[in-house]
């Protein structure tokens, strides 16, 4: 797995989260494998299950997000992955514009083990709902600490004064068109 250092948005620091590290296992033909590892846990709002079930407004509390943006295309999708595994994809024609849910005919796989000096978060998606192109990768975390504190990390941030993970500069990484099983 491609592991990638988050970096917390200078405008909304963590209280006590030390790092999160996202992970990205693009290896087997059927599904994408995404772990996110978050350091000193302890005071991480865990948002209770509510099944695998498609959900809005899912980044409002912690929440894991993946973007993706094949190449030469404007539009991109994102999706939101809760620990209470309700899940969400979204397409998007360009920046923040003609936003819909992307139709699918299958879940993503959460799960969430939270601990009190790290918490794992790992989610496989089916390949049935990734684009068939290469792409620019954004992997992105909000994350809620005990007391409503909200941090927003990304692979790289725009200069900004609010975080903004739909923007260019957060698209920083590669994923690679997935291998014919």
């Amino acid at each position: 797995m491609q592991a990638y250092p988050l970096i917390p948005h200078a405008a909304k620091p963590p209280l006590a989260v030390r790092a999160v590290e996202a992970r990205v296992g693009n290896h087997d033909p059927h599904w994408l494998s995404l772990r996110w590892r978050i350091d000193a846990s302890a005071g991480v709002v865990v948002p209770p299950p509510a099944g695998k079930l498609r959900r809005d407004g899912l980044w409002q509390t912690t929440c894991f997000e993946l973007f993706l943006q094949p190449d030469g295309e404007a539009g991109y999708c994102e999706f939101n992955l809760s620990p209470s595994e309700a899940w969400n994809v979204y397409d998007f024609h360009a920046y923040r514009e003609g936003m819909c849910e992307r139709k699918a005919a299958r879940a993503p796989v959460l799960t969430m083990r939270p601990g009190s000096s790290f918490a794992i978060f790992d989610a496989a998606i089916p390949r049935s709902l990734l684009p068939t192109e290469p792409c620019a990768m954004g992997l992105t975390a909000v994350i809620e600490e005990t007391g409503g504190h909200k941090s927003y990390w990304s692979i790289a941030h725009p200069d900004t004064d609010a975080p903004d993970f739909h923007h260019a500069a957060c698209f920083a990484a590669r994923l690679e068109a997935p291998h014919a099983p």
